[in-house]
């Protein structure tokens, strides 16, 4: 009979493995579901394997928290695409909650002997937990519009900031050298939460796709410190797999956006510009009717469409996939171009995109589709805004300058659906809409495809 010590460490080491391929495979959309199934899987043997352990008295406890857990998160699973980051954004606030109230037991129940080494780790754990689970709330809050997108912002902000969390590690280091002063350890959870606030205050939607992968980085490193406490192997293994690969997405979204990590942090990026105002008032735009432009599209030879966070509002993507079908049919040669910040979350159109079955060679990333884009007949962009705004190329003095973006201004047409001319979440204006060569498409994106997709179809079936 294998021995329960032997088989829980060979659960543990599949789950590893599963964590790793899980991460593997969601780096492609050909194989991003396996990733998902084998990141599931591994959680359970994760779980099954913890249950295994001899040191658990009672049982009954952790099945009523699985059942509650369990009415808790389906509700929360079952959310619209254009949900998604703010549910992500919630996962990451309930693990750091997870992670502090589990430093906090562990701490009272050791005191006054709390090893060096195990009180800082455990300090680090409470202090990342917390003000991850605070500034999760208050993404998703801003995700959500229950809260200001534009970043709030006083004199002195960064210094503030930087001071409080100051606090909380000197709090930290006191009690590294002597853990029995218990009376500071609420002090440092409590400025480790209200530091997580302030963190997020300053932050505009333009940074958010950025904010929600640097936290899920620190909710991974979190739960990393907690294995260290608990001297869990599994949990230092996907705790760091979480911390790392978090941080490495939040570094290319980054470079993707031509911004440091302190700009992203602290830089208060997303103000409405006055200056661009003012131009939305003295400049003149083209404007066209579905019909319109449904008879330039019917012309083209090479179409590519940019999706933006206004086709997940719409909730668009079916439609835009009716576009595509339509559009093919006539020999057009349909293409999507996406930005890696384009919608509020890492992968956010690639998702919508799949979930709409369109096919995935059809997705370019920004490099590819920005290499065919001067021989593009029309480029249709779909509720983009930063993304597209050739400011990032030409002005100097634009907060947004050096930023990589999809360069549909090239194309010989630009068609741009959009509500209205407010400005993206960057709050700059776009000159793309001001060019000879765009026409404006107003109204809600996902009635205005279905108004394209019907004049196609109609002249398709008249013209049979």
């Amino acid at each position: 009979m294998i021995p329960a010590t032997h088989l829980i460490e060979a659960t543990y080491i599949i789950a590893v493995i599963l964590f790793i391929l899980s991460l593997k495979w969601l780096s492609s959309p050909a194989s991003a579901r396996r990733g998902v199934w084998a990141g599931e899987a591994g959680m359970l043997l994760a779980i099954i394997g913890t249950l295994l352990y001899r040191g658990i008295v009672d049982y009954k406890w952790i099945a009523i928290s699985l059942v509650l857990g369990a009415i808790i998160g389906v509700p929360l699973g079952n959310v619209q695409m254009t949900a998604v980051p703010q549910r992500t954004a919630l996962s990451h606030a309930f693990g750091a909650l997870c992670v502090t109230l589990v430093g906090t037991a562990e701490f009272y129940l050791r005191t006054p002997n709390v090893p060096a080494f195990v009180m800082s780790v455990l300090s680090l754990e409470v202090i990342l937990g917390g003000l991850t689970f605070t500034g999760s709330l208050m993404a998703a809050g801003k995700l959500q519009e229950w809260l200001p997108q534009r970043p709030i912002t006083y004199k002195g902000q960064n210094f503030v900031n930087l001071g409080v969390l100051a606090i909380a590690i000197a709090i930290a280091v006191m009690l590294v050298r002597d853990p029995s002063q218990t009376q500071l350890y609420p002090f440092m959870v409590g400025i480790a939460l209200v530091f997580g606030v302030m963190l997020i205050i300053p932050i505009g939607g333009a940074d958010m796709p950025t904010v929600i992968s640097l936290l899920n980085s620190y909710a991974g490193l979190s739960a990393a410190a907690m294995g260290f406490v608990l001297n869990s192997k599994l949990l230092i293994v996907a705790g760091s797999l979480d911390g790392a690969s978090g941080f490495i997405l939040s570094v290319n979204m980054s470079k993707a956006m031509n911004r440091s990590f302190t700009n992203v942090l602290f830089g208060a990026f997303g103000q409405v510009q006055p200056a661009a105002q003012g131009a939305v008032e003295q400049r003149s735009v083209r404007s066209a009717t579905p019909e319109e432009a449904a008879a330039i599209l019917s012309a083209a030879n090479k179409v590519a469409i940019v999706p933006g966070y206004g086709m997940a509002v719409a909730q668009a993507q079916h439609k835009v996939r009716e576009l595509y079908d339509a559009l093919t049919k006539r020999g057009v040669d349909v293409k999507f171009g996406i930005h890696p910040v384009a919608g509020r979350m890492p992968g956010h159109m690639n998702v919508l995109l799949a979930e709409a079955d369109i096919p995935y060679d059809k997705l370019l990333d920004m490099d590819d589709m920005n290499g065919d884009l001067p021989q593009t007949d029309v480029a249709l962009v779909i509720g983009a805004n930063d993304v597209t705004n050739p400011a990032a190329r030409t002005d100097a003095s634009s907060p947004i300058y050096g930023m990589p973006i999809l360069d549909v201004d090239k194309a010989r047409t630009v068609m741009v659906i959009k509500r209205s001319m407010s400005p993206g979440f960057a709050g700059i204006d776009n000159p793309l809409y001001y060019l000879d060569n765009t026409l404006m498409l107003f109204g809600d994106a996902k009635q205005f495809v279905n108004s394209i997709v019907r004049e196609l179809t109609g002249a398709g079936a008249a013209h049979g």
